[in-house]
């Protein structure tokens, strides 16, 4: 078989998954009742869809909360996820259910508004994409009708648009234009107690409710059928005017222009136009009506009738203000005119999508109290507002997929995991004229300096406890806690002001994107003999455009500017921080405190405190001892010399070190698993942060201890065969190898690094 032969078979396979034969409407019913989700109104569909995808716990301004995977865009890959704004979307989905129940909020319009580049049109994208996906599949599936008025009687036209009377009867099906709902077509009261028994029989949470007849293209179908076969005396007329012969229930794909609306800034035309439509008036001259418009010659290209059985998306609604008040009906009465004559309900939910301006706009008459013409329409808009993201690593996860083709979700909660990927490399290819063009190389930490500089701008200041800064705020935000010396602090310990503006302004991703592609186009003044330092950015690169440019871009007004570069520091501090971490454990990996030496002096510390014994290897109680304590805490540790012991035996200043830094955590440790029998060995150091701070530390000292002839002023150029060269060598190695880092970007960082520590070596 040929790959072309396979590609078509794969391609044949999904359509066959994602359509069906055509059935009638009793079979449709029948199959109504085995998936009752396939009947859902619009509100309640689009609910079913988002709580299909499952839930995910996450973890956003330091608390955990459930997210729906739907707004991840799971169908796709994460291509349009939303990232961050969980409360804002659990509580759309809230909305949704009352909506969809009747419960008191039938009238609400849902309104979208936040600043540029908070995740808006990705929310757009992604109710299009989800939707589209799960009416694919069986649960998920949207039926509509379709007629054929021509097999009614040879002689009879068709019933649109100019057809041939040769044609054959399957060329005279025609698809209601607006998706209306299979129910539709049966009498109120027959479609009421078939709707009863249906919710009856289901346990769903949200009653299906189909409240709306047919549209207007059905009804000239159904009335033209009535009239035929009334007038043969028909027995049993509803049956031959919904035979298989005249009308079909069918299955389609839910997107835009079927099932979705949406109205765009530059879409125009009148209000009716761009609601429902407009007529065709060639059309009209060629459909004999005795006199009236007929509905066959309507266009039903307005947003209500694409988005109708599903959603309506008013996009940049601003633009549209003078529509929305023309809104108003459809969700009081669910119904819209064609014309004078000619209504058509409406079963869609309303959602639109602005940026502040619109406020504004509405609030122009404010000052008018009660006598505001704008009252009616700003008590049905439910506002709900995006921000911009408060979590650093998501917004690494966006700037990522912004700067490259990365769209897949970080749905670990991990805290080591989140941490490795915020501090990753990235590698973006640039064109200079070559067939393959340059690659250009943010160092480690470069991308996660720049979204950490971004979430601090963003961040309140005024709720700011006085011992904390706002890069600590905003690891709190990301990691649900903070360790402030020997102390673990959860987000709880701390009393911010929930109404405080976080994420209301700041610098946007957009912003940040744009400094990052100028800075791989352009050229560095860095030069190396065998490396390409040329290619690398490090974090220092990218902060110091990010705050150059903030001066020369409009989007910022004067005090933005000033407020923004004077939160730099406290963030360029943290990043070289990290950059420092992981040269000295480059240098120092060889040379770490193996974990059963650090539960060794555990067992021993705490024998020695409790005065129990030991046991050793063999089986046999020994005494705890004091040499080896002695040993590991002046060794390893580096926290004392040979002074503070007396032979052996410790002085006040050790007992306090090992009561306040190693017991003090064992009993917390042994408190919070007080149901169990508990013993030093049973320990998880890595459950005891503070522990594991203490007793796995490295700093400088352990270099001069292990390394003193190490001379970090030699680091750049180190004279060969010396203690220096070895210790930069085997570091580089150690950067390249375990840390993400190329040759070129560890030669820059360690030179940066070791410049700050040499000014203070001796």
């Amino acid at each position: 078989m040929s790959r072309g032969t396979d590609y078509v078979s794969a391609a044949d396979r999904t359509l066959e998954e994602t359509y069906e034969e055509p059935r009638s409407l009793e079979a449709f019913v029948d199959h109504l009742f085995e998936q009752p989700t396939v009947g859902a109104h619009a509100s309640k569909y689009l609910l079913d869809a988002i709580e299909a995808a499952g839930t995910r716990t996450v973890l956003e301004e330091g608390e955990h909360r459930e997210r729906y995977r739907f707004f991840d865009d799971p169908y796709n890959d994460g291509e349009h996820a939303v990232l961050g704004n969980t409360p804002v979307l659990n509580a759309f989905v809230d909305d949704l259910r009352s909506i969809a129940a009747g419960r008191g909020k039938e009238e609400t319009i849902v309104w979208f508004e936040g600043p540029t580049a908070t995740g808006k049109s990705e929310f757009k994208r992604c109710l299009v994409n989800g939707l589209r996906e799960y009416s694919k599949t069986p649960e998920g599936r949207r039926y509509t009708v379709e007629w054929n008025i021509r097999t009614a009687g040879a002689e009879e036209r068709g019933l649109s648009y100019g057809v041939d009377p040769t044609a054959t009867d399957d060329e005279h099906w025609f698809e209601s234009p607006v998706q209306t709902h299979p129910l539709s077509v049966f009498p109120e009261p027959v479609r009421e107690d078939l709707l009863a028994r249906l919710n009856d029989a289901s346990d769903d949470h949200v009653p299906i409710r189909v409240e709306a007849g047919l549209d207007p293209f059905s009804r000239e179908a159904y009335e033209y059928l009535e009239e035929k076969y009334r007038r043969q005396g028909a027995e049993s007329l509803f049956s031959s005017i919904t035979d298989e012969s005249h009308l079909r229930v069918k299955n389609y794909v839910v997107d835009v222009g079927q099932g979705i609306g949406v109205l765009h800034a530059e879409d125009d035309g009148t209000p009716k136009e761009r609601l429902v439509g407009s007529w065709m008036h060639g059309m009209l001259q060629e459909l004999d009506s005795r006199g009236r418009k007929n509905p066959q010659a309507f266009s039903y290209d307005g947003v209500l009738s694409q988005g109708n059985g599903v959603l309506t998306i008013v996009e940049d609604a601003a633009q549209h203000a003078d529509l929305l008040q023309k809104l108003l009906n459809v969700p009081d009465e669910r119904t819209v005119k064609l014309d004078k004559g000619i209504g058509m309900d409406v079963d869609t939910q309303l959602l639109i999508i602005s940026n502040p301006d619109l406020e504004a706009q509405l609030d122009q008459h404010a000052d008018r109290n009660g006598m505001d013409p704008l009252k009616a329409l700003k008590r049905r808009l439910n506002k709900r507002r995006f921000h911009y993201l408060t979590n650093r690593s998501m917004e690494v996860q966006l700037l990522r997929r912004e700067l490259t083709d990365e769209t897949r979700v970080w749905t670990t909660t991990d805290p080591e995991a989140i941490a490795q990927k915020v501090r990753e490399p990235l590698s973006v290819t640039v064109s200079d004229g070559s067939s393959g063009g340059r690659e250009r190389e943010l160092a480690p930490h470069a991308i996660d300096a720049a979204a950490l500089y971004a979430v601090v701008t963003r961040l309140a200041i005024d709720d700011l406890p006085s011992d904390l800064d706002l890069v600590e705020k905003a690891l709190l935000f990301d990691q649900g806690y903070l360790q402030l010396g020997d102390e673990r602090h959860e987000t709880d310990d701390f009393d911010f002001d929930d109404e405080a503006p976080d994420g209301t302004h700041g610098i946007p991703v957009t912003y940040t994107r744009d400094v990052i592609a100028e800075l791989v186009q352009a050229e560095t003044d860095r030069h190396h003999p065998e490396l390409a330092v040329e290619d690398v950015l490090l974090p220092r690169d990218v902060l110091d455009a990010m705050v150059e440019g903030l001066a020369d871009d409009p989007l910022f007004s004067t005090g933005e500017q000033s407020e923004f570069e004077s939160r730099i520091t406290p963030v360029l501090s943290y990043v070289e921080e990290r950059q420092a971490e992981d040269v000295l454990e480059a240098i120092m990996h060889d040379h770490r405190v193996d974990r059963d030496s650090v539960e060794e002096y555990v067992a021993h510390v705490y024998a020695w405190e409790t005065g129990e014994s030991l046991t050793d290897e063999r089986g046999e109680e020994i005494e705890p001892d004091p040499l080896k304590m002695k040993l590991f805490e002046v060794e390893e540790l580096g926290s004392f010399d040979e002074t503070e012991y007396a032979g052996n035996q410790p002085s006040e200043a050790v007992e306090s070190f090992r009561r306040e830094n190693v017991i003090t955590a064992l009993n917390r440790y042994a408190w919070e698993h007080r149901d169990e029998e508990f013993s030093a060995a049973d320990v998880d150091l890595t459950e005891i942060p503070v522990l594991t701070d203490v007793l796995e530390r490295t700093d400088w000292d352990d270099v001069r201890r292990h390394y003193p002839d190490f001379d970090p002023d030699a680091w750049d150029d180190p004279p060969s065969s010396t203690e220096t060269e070895r210790v930069k060598e085997n570091a580089i190695e150690r950067l390249v190898d375990s840390y993400g880092y190329t040759e070129a970007s560890a030669e820059l960082t360690s030179r940066e690094v070791m410049n700050r520590v040499s000014s203070r070596w001796d």
